[in-house]
């Protein structure tokens, strides 16, 4: 019996078997999955409909079951037609996770092309695809290192 969130047995077997800096990213709904990973990466898709699930309820799982060092989120436009004048209202969310966890983590944006380079890596083991709808929601996170 598992003692944490994390239920799933495809992602369980994915990030037992990942090491340290290997990466995890949690899509939205809107992240080109099939295209966007790197060549190692697992793809599990847990679109059911339209906002369900979210990134920030991922995220919740899977920050009880594996160490993460580092948190990046796709940086979001300022222009164009798809930017927006202030942080997505997912940043908010994956900050209050990160605290309840226990973790003390900032959230580090990368610029839209530089996200997609960095998931295209053979670090890159796992894509969680969620239904999120929110803009800007997609967040990268680095596993770490076990200390206890």
């Amino acid at each position: 019996m598992l003692k944490h969130l994390l239920i799933h047995p495809k992602i369980n077997e994915v990030i037992g078997s990942a090491g340290h800096h290997a990466r995890i990213l949690i899509a939205d709904g809107n992240y080109p999955a099939s295209s966007k990973r790197g060549p190692n990466a697992e793809l599990v898709s847990l679109n059911l409909m339209p906002g369900v699930v979210t990134c920030a309820q991922v995220l919740r799982a899977v920050l009880s079951a594996v160490p993460i060092e580092a948190i990046y989120t796709m940086m979001y436009e300022t222009v164009g037609p798809h930017a927006l004048d202030s942080e997505p209202s997912a940043w908010d969310e994956y900050r209050a996770e990160i605290r309840d966890a226990g973790l003390d983590l900032k959230l580090e944006p990368i610029e839209k092309w530089s996200f997609y380079d960095a998931v295209a890596t053979p670090d890159h083991v796992l894509t969680i695809q969620t239904a999120d709808r929110q803009r800007y929601a997609n967040v990268l996170l680095s596993i770490g290192v076990r200390m206890d």
